[in-house]
């Protein structure tokens, strides 16, 4: 019997023993500063974004498109179909044209931002602005530019 106590006391001490041991290393996997990668924070709702990029000069070699003819095309044509809200920058670009020629020209680029959800009714809308604008300034085309993207306001 008391073979048995001693070999239960034995027994327990080398489990604690090997607890203890153990323990710092576990701790140690809790609290490991290494760097560890980065879970991006995502904000906002699911939209879509927009780009138009519009040329000002004109094929048929008339007058550049102004900021005020611009701007008034912008109130006209694209104000009334995204009332929410729009971004227009002024830029510089260059495109190769349909005769082969590299055309370099200031140019404006329109940002717009929907709701995902309204994707299929904003296509269009936004085709006709692409539309309005190259019969109204004689352009070739109006490049677009689409992708997903989160916006928080």
């Amino acid at each position: 019997m008391i073979m048995n106590l001693t070999r239960s006391r034995l027994a327990a001490a080398t489990a604690s023993a090997l607890l203890f041991a153990g323990a710092p290393a576990a701790y140690a996997t809790l609290t490991d500063d290494r760097p560890r990668e980065a879970t991006p924070t995502v904000r906002g709702a699911a939209y879509v974004e927009t780009r138009l990029f519009f040329g000002t000069e004109r094929p048929d070699g008339g007058p550049a498109v102004t900021d005020g003819q611009f701007m008034d095309f912008v109130d006209r044509k694209v104000t009334p179909a995204f009332p929410d809200g729009l971004t227009v920058q002024g830029g510089r670009g260059q495109w190769r044209d349909g005769n082969g020629i590299i055309e370099r020209e200031r140019s404006y680029e329109l940002i717009l931002l929907y709701p995902v959800g309204r994707a299929r009714a904003a296509d269009p809308s936004i085709e006709r602005v692409r539309d309005a604008y190259e019969r109204e300034f004689a352009q070739e085309s109006v490049a677009r530019l689409d992708e997903p993207t989160h916006a928080d306001f």
